[in-house]
């Protein structure tokens, strides 16, 4: 810890994604009218000892509504799941520094996290570990987690900013375990368009302050969700709608595009593929 009572951060490759996605999260939280109050991630980015306006360029109001708005998603997924099975474990693959468990607790969920080890090292040293909680230190392909996971009362898997970055094998398995081992819960995950996929393979998307993160190697078109539909004990596979966000851009024109697949799917989506009965 540095001085002035910050903790130095330093990450690389897909890692430091965490932080990109935290300044844009607790840069939404910390206005007054935001879409997803979020103290921790406020209190998190004053604590961490990070250039994040050099690295990322100013935080574009925008984007910041966005992110906050693709967090709040995952949250009502999260919020419905325990309102049916409020003792079911969430597994958050690929956490980061998302303090999502702070916004959704029900008082009795059991929550375990797993990412790799340099960032479980940051994760635990800025974050306390929440009640209920277990961390694994480990790739989200290595499955063993589902090991250590009681499914008796559900479980909601959510891999929020991950399966893009992974190889289209990579994914395929993981779902695949995801399936057969659970038997009742749903799997919630945001995905790219193959086109930006391949777009950004080929170095094609604009960086944000000079900042370019890693090429998303994976992307979802009909051909995918046809495989995830496939799959043994994947009852169903949905597309979920941004809540409605602040402003004539979140607030009516993105609601509206969201009506229209086409549209919808063509950039980034967040699904939801139900298991079990």
């Amino acid at each position: 810890m540095n001085p002035e009572g910050q903790v130095s951060v330093e990450l690389q490759g897909v890692p430091e994604t965490l932080l990109w996605t935290l300044y844009h999260r607790a840069t939404e939280a910390g206005r007054p009218d935001t879409v997803l109050p979020d103290p921790k991630a406020v209190e998190l980015l004053a604590r961490i000892d990070f250039p994040f306006e050099s690295r990322f360029g100013p935080a574009s109001p925008v984007r910041a509504q966005w992110q906050a708005l693709r967090a709040a998603c995952f949250d009502r997924q999260v919020v419905r799941f325990l309102a049916d099975r409020p003792d079911a474990t969430v597994v958050a693959l690929g956490e980061g520094l998302e303090t999502q468990f702070w916004r959704v607790d029900n008082g009795r969920v059991r929550w375990v996290t797993v990412d790799l080890p340099e960032t479980i090292a940051v994760r635990r040293e800025l974050l306390p570990e929440p009640p209920r909680g277990r961390v694994v230190a480990g790739s989200a392909l290595d499955t063993r987690w589902l090991d250590e996971v009681d499914t008796a009362a559900g479980v909601l898997v959510t891999a929020q900013g991950l399966l893009m970055y992974l190889a289209p094998a990579d994914v395929h398995g993981l779902l695949r375990a995801c399936a057969a081992r659970i038997p009742t819960g749903a799997v919630v995950f945001d995905a790219v368009s193959r086109r930006l996929s391949e777009r950004s393979m080929r170095g094609q998307l604009a960086s944000t302050g000079g900042y370019a993160p890693p090429p998303w190697t994976w992307g979802m078109d009909a051909q995918e969700r046809r495989f995830i539909r496939s799959l043994d004990h994947v009852a169903a596979l949905e597309t979920l709608r941004l809540p409605r966000g602040r402003g004539p851009l979140f607030g009516y024109l993105v609601p509206v595009l969201g009506r229209l697949p086409r549209l919808r799917e063509g950039l980034l989506s967040i699904m939801r593929a139900r298991l079990g009965g």
